[in-house]
């Protein structure tokens, strides 16, 4: 928690706040986690539109349960 006082001495201290809920998220809270973290370049997280899902689709559940005696 020292490294975090001293850190937001010199960067924004919501940046510090954001660093810190990362560090808490992935469990890094060694010395010089937090300097890492403010060290690497973060984008803007983004939504894949639907056409980029990786769901195959339900088709192949289309006759699950089933007695199988209408099979193709």
């Amino acid at each position: 928690m020292s490294e975090a006082v001293a850190l937001a001495k010199i960067h924004d201290p919501t940046v510090i706040d954001e660093a810190l809920g990362l560090a808490a998220t992935v469990g890094r809270f060694a010395e010089g986690d937090l300097e890492s973290i403010l060290a690497t370049p973060r984008a803007e997280p983004t939504r894949p539109s639907v056409g980029h899902s990786l769901q195959p689709g339900t088709a192949a559940w289309e006759r699950y349960g089933t007695n199988g005696a209408d099979r193709r």
